[in-house]
């Protein structure tokens, strides 16, 4: 893993000077739910994002920017799709008092996803500068993540910046012991990451669906576990490597009669110790036709035990199958663990996020990104093609004022 590049650091909206009167272009990751009321109209169903977004715009607005915001909306693949339109979003903006023009959906056109400088040069045409607060899309090399900053003097947003002050000492000094627990169900697109964290971290605390790649890796039966079985020699030279890796020593898991209930729940509720019909607690040989389906309470207690005694914890991924209420009790005990730990929280978003809303602890944690994937790749190759950009514009920035 490599330190952030040399291109200098990351200009923020300071940086940007004297905004009166000025056209700024604001990339922002706006990619809201949305639902059809009885009429078939379509609204935001959630504003977090939105609300996010508002320190950053509000900033450029009340220093007589005349703003304008670009932003993607579901998948439309390249093609103007009514479903994804943005005119919902732009409803809710201009509903919390945002007065700025709100471009359709970037992902309509294809050149955004291939990166391309044409749609880059139509995006800036009319604008003085660019500030990118879409944290989220920071690993996608697209055209208005990074094709805009080579046109524009370019700034971090507020989200950005609170992402890297976050992020950054994980990159660099994290305080130790550094502990980072790793779960979610496929090993494959994880494996340069675990190589990555493990040459950083001290304890590399791996759950989830993709501890079984592992455990059938070093020879022990899985039942019917999930396994990748194209990366078993993968994890059994990361095994080999790094002594940094702990693995699980038990796990619940369900015979072949029991099937997968989501359940709608919250707070303690959301985990079920007592319906054991077709369910058990196995060591490290799990039976033939059964599943693995969580990490077992003496993996659980240990696990617990690492993140309260460490000094960062990075946390992504849950234990098992949290939806379920028999197969949450993993997840919740590092949940908790993280809660109740004196370490420096982070949290990758995605999954762990909604296990954390699910228990009432999100509230808890020092830090949850709003980008997981990004989350993920910059703390695994030390740099994102977003971040890297804005840093070039800077650096030419500075250069220009000398």
């Amino acid at each position: 893993m490599t330190e952030p590049s040399s291109a200098g650091r990351l200009p923020l909206l300071e940086d940007l000077g004297e905004l009166a009167g000025k056209h700024v272009l604001v990339r922002l990751d706006l990619n809201v739910p949305l639902v059809e009321d009885a009429s078939g109209a379509r609204r935001v169903a959630d504003d977090f994002r939105i609300r996010a977004a508002l320190p950053t715009l509000e900033y450029l607005l009340k220093r007589g920017a005349e703003v304008t915001i670009a932003t993607h909306l579901g998948r439309p693949k390249g093609k103007v799709d009514p479903r994804y339109s943005v005119a919902p979003v732009a409803s809710r903006l201009e509903e919390l008092g945002i007065k700025a023009k709100v471009l359709e959906n970037l992902r309509f056109d294809p050149g955004e996803e291939a990166g391309s400088e044409v749609l880059a040069r139509q995006l800036a045409q009319g604008q003085d500068l660019f500030v990118n607060d879409a944290f989220g899309t920071m690993h996608r090399p697209h055209a208005s993540v990074v094709g805009l900053p080579r046109l524009l003097p370019s700034a971090a947003g507020r989200l950005v910046e609170k992402e890297m002050a976050a992020l950054g000492p994980l990159l660099s000094e994290p305080p130790r012991p550094f502990v980072v627990v790793i779960g979610g169900a496929k090993v494959g697109d994880k494996i340069g990451l675990l190589r990555s964290l493990s040459a950083r971290a001290d304890r590399v605390l791996v759950g989830g669906g993709m501890a079984f790649t592992f455990m059938a890796a070093l020879g022990h039966g899985i039942g019917d576990s999930i396994l990748d079985g194209e990366r078993l020699e993968d994890c059994r030279n990361l095994l080999e490597e790094k002594a940094q890796l702990i693995l699980p020593v038990d796990f619940v898991a369900a015979g072949p009669e029991v099937s997968i209930e989501p359940r709608e729940a919250s707070g303690d509720a959301a985990v079920d110790r007592a319906d054991r019909t077709g369910v058990t607690v196995v060591g490290t040989e799990i039976p033939a036709g059964w599943k693995g389906l969580d990490i077992g309470p003496v993996t659980s207690e240990a696990f617990r035990q690492v993140v309260l005694s460490a000094g960062a914890v990075m946390w992504n991924g849950p234990m098992g199958v949290f939806e379920d209420p028999r197969f949450a009790a993993g997840t919740y005990e590092v949940a908790k663990a993280m809660a109740e730990t004196k370490a420096f929280t982070v949290v990758g978003g995605g999954d762990s996020a909604a296990a954390l809303d699910r228990f009432g602890l999100a509230q808890e944690m020092d830090h949850i990104s709003t980008g997981g994937g990004a989350s993920l790749e910059l703390l695994e190759l030390g740099d994102l093609p977003g971040l890297e950009a804005l840093r070039e514009s800077g650096a030419r920035q500075g250069e220009e004022r000398r």
